[in-house]
């Protein structure tokens, strides 16, 4: 998609396309009303391969929309973007709205479910064209979980940018270790996953990428803080890994307070990725949220 005269990429999965023949392994019931659209966002340094398990087992419900976020995986990385969540959901709102849709379901995992928060803040305001059915928050950034609380605005500064530049640039023998720490179980890890969230440093700007974000997350947080109270009203879906080492699964308890309308599924011995982890129980868990 043409997008502020930069390339915005997307992977679609359609109702009715032949990866419908792998519903069979899900083992959930085919339903006959079609379900609204839905957006899967990625988290910081992912892109929509993470969601390769995923939209094959939602093909018979929905349509589903996966796109790379602007500066990540193989979109453009134009210079002087808004990195905020805030900024972020607003061009992510303006994404669905030049797909035709008017009502759909949003997920977001890691840094994405704190964008889809902040989405979902957007589509409540009066003015908003835009209508959120439900929403999916696959171990979100959130204030409740200390991890990264600290390290992020540390590598957001002019110094722990440049550390971390120096460093993680000199040294790709050590992308593996720090790959594999976002498994509870390493054993699980899918074979073609590595290379798959590699693919896209063929492409400059990534870890700049990466670094603006991190900049803004001290201000995200906050922010995220006086918007929660706002999503009360929203059907919600919690779902975290038990051995969570990125966003701590016991940020899960403190944040389901502020949707009386949830669900919470923890995945025992599962890290941040239940998505590839765990793949058929994740997206079982999924299936029945959205067609219930």
């Amino acid at each position: 998609m043409e997008f502020d005269g930069t390339r915005m990429r997307y992977l679609r999965t359609q109702r009715g396309s032949p990866f419908q023949a792998k519903e069979t392994r899900i083992g959930a019931p085919q339903t006959s009303e079609p379900q609204p659209p839905l957006i899967l966002l990625h988290g910081l340094l992912g892109y929509s391969f993470s969601w390769r398990y995923t939209m094959p087992a939602l093909a018979p419900y929905t349509t589903v929309y996966a796109p790379d976020l602007m500066g990540a995986g193989f979109s453009d990385r134009p210079t002087g973007l808004d990195h905020s969540a805030r900024g972020t959901a607003k061009r992510l709102l303006r994404f669905i709205e030049r797909l035709g849709i008017s009502s759909f379901d949003l997920l977001g995992t890691s840094r994405g479910g704190a964008v889809a928060m902040m989405a979902a803040d957007e589509c409540l305001n009066a003015s908003a064209r835009l209508h959120l059915r439900r929403l999916v928050l696959v171990a979100p950034v959130n204030p409740y979980s200390t991890h990264g609380r600290r390290l992020a605005p540390f590598f957001g500064s002019p110094f722990g940018s440049a550390l971390f530049r120096h460093v993680i640039l000199r040294t790709p023998f050590s992308y593996p270790y720090w790959h594999s720490r976002l498994y509870g179980d390493r054993s699980k890890i899918p074979p073609e996953a590595l290379e798959g969230y590699r693919a896209p440093l063929a492409k400059p700007g990534l870890f700049e990428h990466a670094l603006s974000i991190a900049s803004t997350w001290t201000a995200d947080l906050r922010e995220l803080q006086t918007t929660l109270p706002k999503l009360s009203k929203i059907p919600t879906l919690l779902m975290w890994g038990s051995k969570d080492s990125a966003v701590y699964a016991s940020s899960a308890a403190p944040l389901a307070k502020y949707f009386p309308n949830s669900k919470v599924i923890i995945f025992p011995g599962v890290g941040h990725l239940p998505y590839e982890e765990c793949p058929d129980e994740f997206n079982r868990e999924l299936i029945e949220f959205l067609t219930s």
